[in-house]
């Protein structure tokens, strides 16, 4: 019995391809000489593809592949699949929740903390030598004592920051597209009446259309010159360049920022601001979490085909 044909866009991690290329036909089409052609000599054939995210998979892409059954994406976020269009067309798209959520939601309480203390900056200074030429690090404005935070999406990986930062005493509040019935949290229904409320306003939206640029000018102004913003969801969830003004003109008081609004470009005006923190996208980043993400895509693609139902299909498939 042939093995299902199953297209890969662009370069994955050595565990993901190594078991494709056994349990698969597997096409590496960043090693075609010519993608589109590729693409339309395998079209017949494709009943699978794997996305790191690197090249959209849009209806475009799927409509030019009549067999196609499932977009396998690494990663809880698949903004970059479009997955209302799979589940109209009878296509399963895939991610790999779960298996990310407390590395994302350690390394979002570790960015608050270095954001609010200032703690890269002060790394800078002694390694400048400034510690024994000017003497100590000027003592820092902001702390987690006694702060409320609001968290703009409650999902798995949200209650794992909110479960974190009550243990630091914070008040939690959050907003979403809707109060969940089993939170305690207070739900705030208008986000920027939220961020009038906090002190900090952490995001771990998902991309897309509906929260495209979510956190406003009027949601920076909400926050104040003391606000300070976290965003380890995605970048296009912010207007970055309302970000830059609030920070330039002190409407608000710092960011820490795992994402941006066109990775890995980060605007030189923010890499020029001492107070804010800025990582390169590394909220699951550890060797241990992506190779969890990692096998969950190839374990979701086996399922399919062995049973015909993936592991975690997204919210638009099952299909209608």
């Amino acid at each position: 019995m042939s093995k299902p044909h199953v297209l890969m866009p662009s370069p994955m991690m050595d565990l993901v391809v190594k078991q494709l290329d056994e349990a698969f036909t597997l096409h590496k089409l960043w090693e075609a000489e010519d993608p589109e052609a590729e693409i339309t000599a395998l079209a017949d054939k494709i009943e699978g593809i794997a996305t790191g995210g690197k090249r959209p998979v849009d209806g475009e892409l799927m409509s030019r592949l009549p067999n196609l059954k499932i977009v396998a994406n690494f990663g809880v976020g698949y903004d970059t699949v479009d997955a209302a269009w799979a589940g109209e067309h009878g296509i399963y798209v895939t991610n790999t929740p779960d298996v990310l959520t407390e590395e994302v939601a350690d390394t979002t309480l570790g960015l608050l903390l270095m954001t609010l203390r200032q703690l890269s900056e002060s790394e800078r200074y002694l390694r400048a030598g400034r510690w024994e030429k000017e003497g100590p690090f000027p003592l820092t404005r902001q702390t987690l004592r006694d702060r409320k935070v609001g968290i703009l999406g409650l999902g798995r990986i949200g209650k794992a920051v909110a479960t974190r930062l009550e243990a630091f005493g914070s008040t939690i509040v959050y907003h979403g597209r809707r109060k969940q019935e089993d939170v305690a949290y207070p739900f705030y229904g208008d986000l920027v009446e939220m961020a009038r409320d906090v002190d900090i306003l952490i995001s771990i939206a998902p991309g897309g259309d509906a929260t495209h640029h979510l956190i406003s000018t009027d949601v920076l102004n909400a926050l104040g010159p003391d606000g300070v913003l976290i965003n380890v969801g995605r970048g296009s969830v912010v207007d970055e360049a309302a970000l830059i003004s609030a920070l330039q003109e002190e409407r608000l008081f710092s960011a820490g920022l795992d994402v941006f609004e066109n990775e890995p470009h980060v605007p030189a005006e923010l890499i020029a601001m001492e107070r804010v923190v800025l990582l390169p996208h590394v909220g699951s980043a550890s060797v241990h979490t992506r190779g969890l993400m990692g096998q969950l895509l190839v374990d979701n693609l086996k399922r399919f085909f062995e049973t015909g139902k993936p592991i975690t299909p997204v919210a638009e498939t099952p299909l209608k």
